[in-house]
């Protein structure tokens, strides 16, 4: 715990600097220790101490770090950009019982530009986001709240995320949450500089960001821990 209490070392912003600059195999196999010891291990030993905080904050949300921690490697098969690695270090917290991106989680990464902390649904699927969206319509003044709130405004500011032109299929284009029902993603997120993720009080930072995110974590999730609805319109 006091390594972590350290921040990452400045071990870690130098590695992914010069992997930014020589990302090819030969560099980082020959490089592949310091990634361990620098980069992935704090992040390891963030990622457990984060889950401690999660306890006292939304306990569904702890997560093993093996499932938690992205790999470095790049899948590239149908990417014009054949860079092997990421530049960036990445973890993701989600509930057990919803499928890794279906639902909303808290997502954290460190990279040679900036720490990310953000949060929501990043990419349901069809189905997900039908339920997300059938939520939404009946509880619309809920969500209104959640993003109102003062903490909640004062650490995020806005709902983010990709948005439809019109309101979808299966909702009337007059419904009263037609500017919520439009989104196709539902995102909140802050950045700081990259040397922010040296701070001693990192683990503090981070669950400040992940409490205030809290009640809409659980707002986007509730339709999908419970028992699914028929969805009509589906062709």
């Amino acid at each position: 715990m006091d390594t972590l209490l350290l921040g990452f070392p400045p071990e870690a912003l130098d590695f992914l600097r010069r992997l930014k600059r020589n990302n090819r195999r030969s560099w980082f196999q020959n490089n592949k220790t310091i990634y361990e010891e620098t980069v992935r291990q704090p992040m390891a030993q963030l990622v457990h101490a984060l889950n401690q905080e999660l306890m006292n904050i939304a306990p569904e949300m702890v997560t093993d770090p093996r499932r938690a921690i992205y790999r470095i490697y790049r899948d590239v098969r149908f990417s014009p950009d054949k860079a092997p690695y990421k530049t960036h270090i990445a973890a993701l917290f989600t509930p057990r019982n919803i499928p890794k991106h279906s639902g909303g989680g808290f997502y954290i990464h460190v990279s040679p530009d900036e720490l990310l902390v953000a949060g929501g649904a990043y990419m349901p699927g069809p189905k997900e986001l039908w339920e997300i969206r059938s939520h939404i319509a009946h509880n619309a003044q809920t969500l209104r709240r959640i993003v109102s709130r003062r903490r909640f405004k004062k650490c995020f500011g806005t709902l983010e995320g990709d948005q439809l032109t019109r309101v979808p299929k299966g909702f009337p284009p007059t419904h009263p949450a037609a500017d919520l029902l439009r989104y196709k993603q539902f995102l909140v997120s802050v950045t700081h500089p990259p040397e922010r993720a040296l701070d001693p009080g990192l683990l503090q930072i981070l669950s400040r960001y992940f409490r205030a995110m809290t009640p809409l974590i659980r707002f986007l999730n509730k339709p999908l821990t419970a028992a699914p609805k028929p969805d009509p319109f589906e062709e």
